[in-house]
């Protein structure tokens, strides 16, 4: 096992006392073709070029001697650090930072960052990194080869952002731009880079917040909101029901059981079809997670848009019918179907999202899509929901509300 292994960050400015007194003594150094070139790496030191850590690791832990590992920014921030301190190396590690590539993108775009998510964008992650831009105002992505800007770019088609796009930062090549999401794919850029993306209503208040990324504190308390607080403003409800009604489907209890089932989370894409006034929608964009909203009636989509607009939540509103309007939309993880009945569910199914969640008002409606999810090889839970509103002053029944709740879950895909 190497007698010392020391992670150095480097940020293209001039190297620590620390770091020179470490590569100095070094006999073996990791790190890419741009590290390697530094003058201060030894020239008898055994070199590494970086590809596969887990590889290089196995190298290192098998090296007699003094080993340094060169990394771009900050080495313990989405860095080389978690994988050569995996209990299988037993490499004790010592850590010279530097700025963090994040950090120096924000400063060279002149913005303070404490209110930014941070997500890695692999081929594998890419979904899911795009869904967070689509979800926040503030975002910065940490890309790599074949998850770039013009990948980030095309999967956020139909979602306006502005981009700014940080290449080769700290080197002699390095360069920012500022483009729209939807010319990123015009052009081809140089990696490393880091890509700032902005959009949508702003994040922390002028006087910063208190924890870093997405307040969690932000908004009225409680996971769902009473139905008062999206009957507003219309001249008639959901379904064409009167002034100031939520439809059946968007009921607060009803509403409340849905998200349980479905649980949105950052990183997920969430369709709800049939999005009546946007409650649901703005409550899954208030759990963090990405929202396509869908309606044919355009009543519909301005409600659901004022919703938003109201809690200060980003999500996309999609006007026209299903099924035939989702066939262009993105692969979603979870959805919610509000409206259109057994062949919304049965054309939503064939997407094979992780959990659907429906809604039925009478039984045989609801055994026709439970059957339907069962043959898609989903799961299927229902529960008969009933909710009766009293007024506490007589304790006496203002309203009932029955509804059967259907949920499926891909067990394949789950959780």
């Amino acid at each position: 096992m190497a007698d010392r292994v020391t992670v150095i960050g480097w940020d293209g400015s001039p190297l620590t006392a620390a770091a020179r007194g470490a590569l100095g003594a070094a006999t073996l150094v990791a790190g890419a073709a741009h590290h390697l070139a530094l003058p201060e790496v030894p020239p008898t030191a055994e070199r590494i070029r970086l590809g596969s850590l887990p590889l290089a690791a196995r190298r290192i832990a098998a090296h007699r001697g003094t080993a340094v590992v060169l990394a771009d920014g900050d080495p313990g921030f989405f860095g080389v650090v978690r994988t050569l301190r995996a209990p299988e190396y037993g490499l004790e590690v010592e850590v010279v930072p530097a700025v963090s590539s994040v950090a120096t993108a924000f400063a060279r775009a002149g913005m303070p960052w404490d209110d930014a998510q941070v997500v890695v964008a692999h081929p594998r992650t890419l979904r899911r990194a795009v869904n967070v831009c689509r979800a926040h105002p503030k975002v910065a992505v940490l890309t790599a080869p074949g998850a770039g800007p013009a990948e980030l770019g095309l999967l956020l088609e139909g979602v306006h952002r502005t981009f700014v796009i940080c290449e080769e930062l700290g080197t002699e090549r390095e360069q920012v731009s500022v483009v729209t999401s939807d010319k990123a794919a015009d052009h081809t850029w140089r990696d490393p880079n880091v890509v700032i993306v902005i959009g949508g209503p702003a994040g922390a208040g002028e006087g910063g917040g208190w924890i870093a990324g997405r307040d969690p504190g932000t908004g009225p308390r409680g996971w769902v909101q009473p139905d008062a607080s999206y009957a507003v403003g219309t001249a008639h409800g959901p379904g064409g029901g009167p002034a100031g009604v939520l439809g059946e489907g968007e009921r607060e209890v009803l509403r409340a059981a849905q998200l349980a089932r479905l649980g949105p989370r950052t990183g997920d894409l969430v369709w709800d079809i049939g999005c009546g006034a946007g409650a649901f929608a703005a409550e899954a964009a208030r759990a963090g997670a990405a929202v396509i909203a869908v309606d044919h009636d355009p009543a519909a989509c301005t409600r659901t848009e004022g919703a938003a607009r109201r809690f200060g939540v980003q999500l996309q509103v999609v006007y026209g019918s299903a099924p035939h309007v989702l066939e262009n939309l993105p692969e979603p993880d979870v959805v919610r179907v509000g409206g259109g009945g057994p062949a919304v569910v049965s054309a939503v199914a064939d997407r094979r999202p992780r959990r659907i969640v429906t809604h039925a008002a009478t039984r045989d409606a609801a055994e026709r899509v439970g059957r339907d999810l069962t043959e898609h090889g989903y799961q299927v839970q229902c529960a008969l929901i009933q909710s009766v509103e009293l007024d506490t002053r007589a304790w006496t029944e203002t309203e009932r509300n029955v509804a059967f709740l259907l949920s499926g879950v891909l067990p394949d895909r789950a959780p």
